[in-house]
């Protein structure tokens, strides 16, 4: 069983539309820190409504490079910022918002996993 806790940043202020290859607009929902099984996770869920089935414009193959550029430019950051060092970071495009753990047959949610290696986010194919 894993245990979910939030990590709280700045949402009474409004956050920044984030750039990225696709030129979509992504902008982060949440942080979350995981415990699954020996290791810690943090979650980094991020909105991006053209991913949505139903009327986006973003295919995975166009967001893929999305989310690498997420772990390695917000996600990095993020970790030196408030001096985190989690083996793996989870990055999570979500069309809209749905409570982690939800399920939610009409969301869209692309969803890459990287360990964190030497300030380096390495991909992790499961």
């Amino acid at each position: 069983m894993s245990l979910i806790t939030a990590i709280a940043f700045a949402a009474s202020t409004a956050l920044p539309v984030l750039d990225v290859p696709s030129g979509q607009p992504v902008e982060l929902y949440e942080v979350l820190v995981d415990k699954v099984g020996a290791e810690t996770w943090l979650r980094f869920r991020f909105l991006t409504p053209e991913i949505a089935r139903d009327g986006g414009s973003i295919t995975f193959a166009e967001a893929e490079a999305d989310l690498e550029h997420l772990c390695a430019e917000v996600a990095l950051p993020y970790l030196s910022e408030y001096d985190l060092a989690p083996e793996i970071v989870a990055v999570t495009l979500l069309d809209r918002p749905v409570e982690f753990g939800l399920s939610d047959p009409d969301a869209t949610q692309f969803i890459d996993v990287f360990r964190v290696s030497s300030g380096s986010c390495i991909w992790e194919g499961f």
